[in-house]
């Protein structure tokens, strides 16, 4: 019997015991066993993960709301903007812009090994602002730095520049995408959850919240790389005309190109003074990638971009938006903030605050999905930081999400990392080394955001 069969029967055996009407548990523990139920499903990969949203569906609407109140998420605002930035990124990635803002960024590093790196870093940050996908950033960054590689590898060897790119393509990758409320979709999720506890929360605040930080961390990876791969010399003339040839193949910027970029910029523009509008993000997402299919504006029709939308993940992710509905409405999650409350209760609120972010950071290690491990994680610290009048929930749920965002120890912790490694430049041992140190770093950045940046800002 295979791991799966495995799993899914234990699954079965656990929604036997305790979510069919033979015992009557009490409904929080119900609710924490559909919890585990459905974190075996996926994280055990025992179905697709849309199937196993779709079992969530079932399960739920047969023991905690009426199927109508469980199919209503599929109406929330956070959906449609996902539904929205697909096909966005799409039409950005279609018409070649994306590939060609990527060139020209890094062709700013004028041949320098230790620029070319902070640039391929900063190209993330870049690219977050139309790309919602980590795995879509990861993938283009990745195809655009391996050629180049291979191209410097025929005439000098650069393994450490190499093993630089790469592993900051797998961190990056993920941390970029917390930049902007519409990075990814993990932060679309928290960007709507923590919008439920303050009305303060728009576009341009989570960029004042969430900026500055993670920066910050850019530059300190960025010399840690320096330290631990310090890169090769290279002919720098070589670099900018291998970058060069690059740019030159894409030939003379398209109409379809200045189409897109327009919307784009004109979608940013909105989001950004959404507080004179009034219009709303989702509502704006829509707006924008209506324009890539009207005629005149448009630079495909339905037909094609229709495929540009991962359904699967619409449906997981509406089904992460059921479980943290399912955790509050059962009392699960002020249970669970009641438990640790008490447990440190005779010790500083900001103890508290410390054990979730360490507990969040290291339990992160066996997520492969983040959207489904912050689901669970940012309930709990915002009913902490209630319950603790001494920190703002905001701020208690904002160092919670950064410390689950990345992983930086093994390949497995997330896609974009198993697709960096797939190209062969570092090891196993290479990532792991450097990401120990990248998450002591990364932790420290979250504390000092607590206690010296976001009390000051929030």
């Amino acid at each position: 019997m295979n791991k799966k069969m495995i799993l899914f029967y234990l699954s079965i055996l656990l929604y036997t015991i305790f979510l069919t009407p033979l015992i009557g548990w009490d409904l929080k523990v119900e609710a924490f066993v559909a919890l585990v139920i459905i974190q075996i499903l996926w994280i055990g990969r025992v179905f697709p993960l849309a199937f196993s949203s779709v079992l969530l569906i079932l399960m739920l609407s047969f023991n905690f709301f009426t199927f109508e109140e469980t199919m209503g998420y599929f109406g929330s605002g956070i959906i449609w903007l996902l539904f929205s930035t697909f096909i966005i990124a799409s039409a950005f990635i279609k018409t070649g812009l994306a590939s060609r803002i990527s060139l020209k960024m890094l062709r700013m590093s004028q041949g320098s090994g230790k620029q070319l790196i902070f640039l391929s870093f900063m190209l993330m940050f870049v690219l977050s602002l139309f790309i919602p996908s980590n795995i879509g950033k990861g993938s283009l960054v990745a195809s655009v730095l391996d050629s180049l590689v291979k191209s410097l590898k025929k005439i000098v060897n650069v393994p450490n520049l190499a093993k630089s790119l790469f592993i900051g393509v797998a961190f990056i990758a993920s941390i970029s995408g917390a930049f902007v409320a519409t990075g990814a979709s993990s932060t679309i999720y928290a960007f709507g959850i923590m919008g439920e506890i303050t009305s303060q929360l728009t576009f341009v605040s989570w960029i004042l919240y969430f900026c500055p930080p993670i920066v910050f961390f850019l530059i300190l990876l960025w010399v840690l790389f320096m330290i631990y791969f310090p890169p090769e010399s290279v002919d720098k003339t070589l670099v900018v005309r291998l970058i060069d040839e690059q740019i030159n193949e894409l030939g003379k910027m398209t109409v379809s190109e200045i189409k897109v970029l327009v919307i784009i910029g004109m979608t940013l523009l909105l989001w950004m003074t959404e507080s004179l509008h009034e219009f709303s993000i989702p509502l704006i997402a829509m707006l924008g990638a209506s324009f890539t299919v009207l005629p005149f504006s448009g630079i495909w029709d339905w037909d094609e971009a229709k495929k540009s939308i991962d359904w699967d993940m619409i449906l997981f992710f509406a089904a992460t938006l059921m479980v943290s509905k399912m955790l509050i409405e059962t009392g699960t999650v002020i249970w669970i903030a009641d438990e640790l409350v008490g447990a440190f209760g005779s010790f500083s609120p900001y103890i508290v605050l410390v054990f979730l972010v360490i507990s969040t950071a290291l339990i992160r290690i066996i997520f492969v999905n983040v959207l489904g491990f912050l689901t669970i994680i940012i309930p709990i610290a915002i009913t902490v930081g209630q319950s603790v009048t001494t920190i703002d929930p905001l701020i208690m749920a904002m160092a919670v999400f950064l410390a689950g965002v990345p992983g930086f120890l093994l390949i497995t912790q997330s896609p974009v990392h198993l697709i960096s490694y797939s190209y062969g430049y570092f090891t196993e041992k290479d990532l792991f080394r450097v990401g120990l140190l990248s998450m002591v770093l990364w932790v420290a950045v979250v504390f000092g955001s607590v206690f010296f940046y976001w009390s000051w800002v929030v």
